[in-house]
């Protein structure tokens, strides 16, 4: 597929010097910034660059993954922007192409790889959590496999495309279509006295009130399962960011992902200004995810934010006839991050997710 490029005004103008003046024109001289590649994508210093990324085909269909490089003329930090990890996720997905055009790249500092559906056929399919190619979850398959079936090949492209080549990332998630789920970010530990302290500046620059301090992540790098836990594990700071809600586009979701991912730049350098980050963090020091005891459907009996008591009943799970109705209880005093507001639910699925705030 060819690579679409987005011109920049000074790309037009060296596009026309070119022209009048010849080739010679308009190349950097030694000493310059080098371009930046990315796949078959090639980014100068200044330029903004679309194109795609490729999923090879083995005993599954492969796919495009679509991205955009944005070259600042100045040196600067690789920061990896991360939407559509989920296809039914769409606040990051709609803040990044908005991003796309908001920044210019003549005035940034560094490069950033702004990945835009990370997931395509989940996306054009409405699919919550899985692929639809091979049922797996891409946020539970990484550093993936090159020879694995669909999801493990795409995990593999953006663990060795993006991850490996970015200083920073953030892997940008909302509540799925069937969640509501109120904005929040994952701080992961590593262990890394100075690793965990720049993710930690990361996470506050994004600017989400309620921050899960998160030491459950595996420490296998050849099964960190997760796009934001690879980072970590391979040395680059990084975040998760959650922040919309029940598969919906409203505007305010939108804007803090785009606010967020402005302040971090500028507390990176990238972007001039002063960033802005969360002024009163609420810290879960832990948290716990709440499975479905059946197949069935799932009544919510609690909201979403709201404070809940240890034993209260969030919701109850029914069979396909109505019967056997469970109670699901929160395991703990805390907040309700999320809970599942749509009926259909399958054994072993999350119901909600619970947060103890750190004393």
């Amino acid at each position: 597929m060819p690579v679409l490029h987005r011109t920049t005004a000074r790309s037009a103008l060296m596009v026309l010097a070119l022209v009048v003046l010849g080739p010679s024109f308009g190349r950097p001289a030694p000493s310059a910034r080098e371009p930046f590649a990315l796949g078959p994508i090639v980014a100068f210093p200044g330029d903004s660059v679309s194109g795609f990324l490729t999923v090879p085909e083995k005993a599954d269909p492969g796919t495009v993954i679509p991205v955009t490089v944005m070259h600042g003329l100045k040196p600067g930090p690789v920061l990896a922007l991360v939407a559509g990890v989920h296809g039914y996720e769409y606040p990051p997905i709609l803040a990044l192409y908005r991003l796309r055009d908001i920044i210019d790249p003549t005035e940034l500092a560094g490069t950033v790889l702004m990945i835009h559906v990370a997931n395509v056929p989940a996306f054009l399919k409405r699919i919550i959590y899985y692929n639809p190619l091979d049922w797996k979850n891409l946020n539970r398959v990484f550093p993936g496999d090159p020879e694995g079936s669909f999801s493990q090949r795409l995990a593999h492209v953006l663990t060795r495309d993006i991850v490996d080549r970015c200083d920073a990332l953030v892997d940008m998630h909302c509540g799925d279509g069937n969640e509501a789920l109120i904005p929040y970010s994952y701080w992961m530990i590593s262990g890394r006295e100075d690793l965990d302290q720049k993710s930690k500046d990361m996470v506050l620059a994004f600017g989400l009130k309620h921050i899960i301090i998160d030491v459950t992540r595996t420490r296998d790098p050849k099964d960190s399962k997760y796009l934001g836990n690879t980072a970590v594990l391979r040395g680059k700071p990084a975040i998760t960011t959650e922040s919309g809600l029940l598969g919906g586009t409203e505007e305010k979701y939108v804007a803090l992902n785009v606010r967020g991912v402005l302040s971090l730049m500028r507390h990176l350098g990238m972007l001039d200004g002063s960033p802005e980050p969360v002024e009163d963090p609420v810290w879960i020091d832990h948290y716990e995810v709440l499975t479905s005891p059946d197949t069935g459907l799932f009544q919510p009996l609690a909201e979403m934010g709201h404070w809940v008591r240890k034993g209260q009943k969030l919701g109850t799970v029914c069979d396909l006839l109505g019967r056997n109705i469970t109670p699901v209880l929160a395991p703990f005093d805390g907040i309700l991050l999320y809970i599942i507001a749509t009926p259909p639910i399958s054994r072993g699925e999350p119901v909600a997710e619970v947060g103890r705030i750190k004393q």
